[in-house]
């Protein structure tokens, strides 16, 4: 570092001019500019004020440029990106090692979304400190997941954060262009069904299914002791169901009061135990009327069966 009067030709001098004295009590300070030829014809420049620095100015400018000097080539050479990756940059340095970092997260509501899952949608993680935490993004990134219907985030000082989570129920599994997902009660789908989860919901396929999914609940309620034989129901040209049996039986509903259908085939199972029978399906669509398709070796069988016996033959 050189002197900068030796290299600028500047010349600093802390003696106010006489003939601002009787002013300088009142007026603020000042500074006066003036400039003279030396006798090499280099023109020099002097810095007058009109009252004294206050004291420790020159300190805090010299730390100031100093500290500036270090966090630019801090940064310039990635020292800075690899401190925030670990610290989490100096806010939240500075801000835990005053006490605020986070040290306890609840969080209540959620029963499909896994803890973990919850943090990092919220950008919490060991790093993180209150004063530094958006409180408001974090409920705008859960809610934007369709399972969170609602969300409340809340930062209570000086090292606690509370999430409460109201979550979209899962209604049934809907199967359409070979994808399986979680829908809601008003159709939404709300999530992947991977790895077997949500196995236990009600199955609809078709396009347009789960729309309409509270119509095939509606008809598993009136099923009674038929609806663990229910695989799924198949929705037909948007008009009608048709259930999927675990035997492998079609029972084909009408488009037009399908709960009626649904008591005829009780009663059926009841009496006669139809679809245990070697049978493809059941059509109801006709109101009054049943008509039953048999497996091919059923209908071989029942072919047989009908025709007439050869004389003489037992």
């Amino acid at each position: 570092m050189q002197s900068l009067s030796g290299t600028y030709g500047l010349r600093l001098s802390a003696q106010p001019a006489l003939a601002l004295a009787s002013t300088a009590a009142s007026a603020p300070p000042r500074v006066l500019l003036r400039g003279e030829r030396t006798r090499r014809g280099a023109a020099r420049w002097t810095l007058h004020l009109s009252k004294p620095a206050p004291r420790g100015v020159g300190l805090v400018l010299a730390v100031a440029l100093l500290g500036g000097v270090a966090f630019a080539g801090t940064e310039r050479g990635g020292e800075y990106e690899a401190f925030a990756a670990r610290e989490g940059g100096v806010g939240d340095y500075v801000a835990r090692a005053l006490g605020f970092g986070v040290a306890a997260v609840t969080i209540s509501g959620q029963s499909q979304i896994g803890e973990r899952e919850i943090l990092s949608l919220a950008g919490l993680s060991a790093i993180s400190s209150l004063p530094f935490f958006d409180a408001v993004q974090a409920r705008k990134n859960l809610e934007a997941l369709p399972l969170i219907k609602q969300a409340s985030v809340r930062k209570l000082y000086p090292d606690r954060i509370v999430i409460d989570i109201v979550e979209r129920a899962p209604t049934a599994l809907w199967q359409k262009d070979g994808e399986l997902n979680a829908i809601a009660a008003d159709g939404t789908v709300i999530d992947k069904a991977e790895n077997g989860r949500y196995a236990a919901l009600p199955f609809v396929v078709g396009d347009g299914a789960n729309d309409r999914v509270g119509e095939f609940v509606a008809l598993l309620d009136a099923s009674a002791e038929l609806r663990p034989k229910i695989v799924a129901g198949i929705l037909v040209g948007d008009r009608r169901w048709s259930l999927k049996m675990r035997s492998g039986v079609e029972v084909k509903l009408p488009e037009d009061d399908p709960q009626a259908a649904m008591a005829t085939l009780l009663t059926l199972q009841r009496q006669s135990r139809i679809l245990d029978r070697d049978i493809l399906s059941v059509d109801l669509r006709v109101p009054g009327k049943v008509f039953a398709r048999l497996s091919e070796e059923a209908a071989a069988a029942r072919a047989a069966a009908a025709k007439p016996k050869k004389a003489g033959s037992t």
